[in-house]
C-alpha cells in the first residue's frame, strides 16, 4: 500500500480508501465485515461512510451502513487502526426521509453527528463532511452552473455551519472537516472563513474518473494552491469502467438492480469506455486497474475511494495501487478525453 497524509494534518492515510455504500443493500453485514477485514489486511487504513448509506437511499435502510461498520469496530476493536470519515446529508427531496429542511442547522449538525457516532461505536470521527450543498448549484449530473432562482430561499450560512463544526471539534467529537459534491465557489467561501479563524475544510469528496474529469476545471487548482485534497468517488463509474457492461447487463450489477442510477449509462460513456478498453488491451492492462491507477496518481487526489460487492473485486481494486501508467498510456487516455470529454458529469 502507498500512503499520504490528510492535507494540513499529520494523519497518515492510505492512497486507497474503502468505500462502503453497498453495505446493507448489495452487501450483508457479514460481507461488509469481510471487506473491512480484507482492506485492513491489505494496508488500507482509511474508511469512508455516510449517514445516507446504503445507496440508493430510502427510509427502510437509512444508516444501515454505519450500523454494520459499528458492529465490526465493536467486534474487532480496530477503531484505533482506522482513519474514519462520515457525512451529514444535504437538503432535498432525496433525503426528506432523514430530515426535510435546514440540514446543516446547528441542531441538525449536532444530532446527525451524535447519531453517526452511536451507530459507528466510536467517540469521534477523524473527518466529518457535508455530503452536498444546501444551495442550488451544479452537482449530480449537471456540467455547468446556469444560475439560481431570483427568489432563492437559501441564504449564505457557511459561517454558522463552521461555527457549529468548530464547537464539535473543540468537544473532541470531530478531528477535521471536509466538503463533498462542492464547487469552486463553495470551497472558496469556506477558505475565506478559515482565514477569519474558523476551522479549515481540508478535503472535498467529488466524483472523479475517466468518464468525469470535471474536477480538473477549477476545483483541482483551488485544492492544489490552497492545501486541500480530493477524495475521489466513483473512480470506476459504478462499474462501467471495469468493462463488465461491454457485452450486456450482468445480473446483480448496480445498473441492473438500480436502473435509475443512469449517470454513467449514456451513449458517450459507453463509447468512451470502449476506447479506454482498447488502450488497456494494447498495453496489457486490466481496464479496472488502469482506470483506478489514473485516478490514484493525480497530484490533487489525496485518496481514491474504491468500492466493491465481492472480495474478488476488492482484491483487484486494491492491487491497482501497484500499477504505474506509462507516458504512452497517459497520452492515449488524453486523446480519448479530448475526443469525448466528460461524458458522465
Amino acid at each position: 500500500m502507498k500512503y499520504t497524509v490528510l492535507p494540513s494534518t499529520d494523519i497518515k492515510v492510505s492512497k486507497l480508501c474503502l468505500g462502503t455504500m453497498t453495505f446493507g443493500n448489495q452487501n450483508t453485514e457479514a460481507e461488509g465485515h469481510a471487506q473491512m477485514d480484507l482492506a485492513l489486511e491489505r494496508g488500507i487504513n482509511f474508511f469512508d461512510t455516510a449517514e445516507l448509506y446504503p445507496v440508493p437511499a430510502n427510509a427502510t435502510t437509512y444508516a444501515d451502513t454505519e450500523r454494520i461498520m459499528g458492529t465490526w469496530f465493536k467486534k474487532t476493536g480496530n477503531r484505533d487502526k482506522i482513519v474514519l470519515a462520515s457525512k451529514i446529508v444535504g437538503s432535498g427531496a432525496y433525503t426528506a426521509h432523514i430530515r426535510d429542511h435546514d440540514n446543516f442547522s446547528p441542531k441538525h449538525l449536532r444530532e446527525a453527528l451524535e447519531g453517526s457516532l452511536k451507530r459507528l461505536n466510536t467517540d469521534y470521527l477523524d473527518l466529518y463532511q457535508l455530503h452536498w450543498p444546501e444551495r442550488r448549484t451544479n452537482f449530480f449530473s449537471v456540467r455547468g452552473y446556469k444560475g439560481h432562482p431570483e427568489k432563492d430561499a437559501w441564504e449564505d450560512n457557511f459561517e454558522a455551519i463552521l461555527a457549529t463544526l468548530a464547537d464539535l471539534i473543540n468537544e473532541g467529537k470531530i478531528k477535521h472537516i471536509g466538503l463533498s459534491n462542492e464547487t469552486p465557489w463553495g470551497i472558496h467561501r469556506c477558505l475565506q472563513l478559515a482565514e477569519k479563524g474558523y476551522p479549515k475544510m481540508i478535503t472535498v469528496q467529488n466524483p472523479y474518473n475517466l468518464l468525469n474529469r470535471l474536477f480538473e476545471v477549477g476545483n483541482s487548482e483551488m485544492c492544489m494552491r490552497e492545501g486541500m485534497g480530493l477524495l475521489a468517488y466513483s473512480p470506476l463509474g459504478f462499474g462501467r469502467l471495469t468493462g463488465k457492461y461491454r457485452k450486456g447487463m450482468p445480473e446483480n450489477s448496480r445498473f441492473k438492480l438500480f436502473p435509475n442510477l443512469a449517470r454513467f449509462n449514456g451513449d458517450n460513456s459507453i463509447l468512451a469506455t470502449e476506447e479506454y478498453y482498447k488502450i488497456a488491451q494494447e498495453f496489457n492492462l486490466s481496464l479496472t486497474q488502469m482506470a483506478l491507477a489514473f485516478v490514484t496518481d493525480r497530484p490533487f487526489v489525496t485518496s481514491n475511494i474504491i468500492g466493491a460487492t465481492t472480495l474478488e473485486q476488492l482484491e483487484e481494486n486494491i492491487a491497482s495501487i501497484e500499477v504505474d501508467l506509462s507516458k504512452e498510456v497517459l497520452k492515449a487516455v488524453e486523446m480519448v478525453q479530448e475526443s469525448i470529454p466528460n461524458p458522465a458529469p
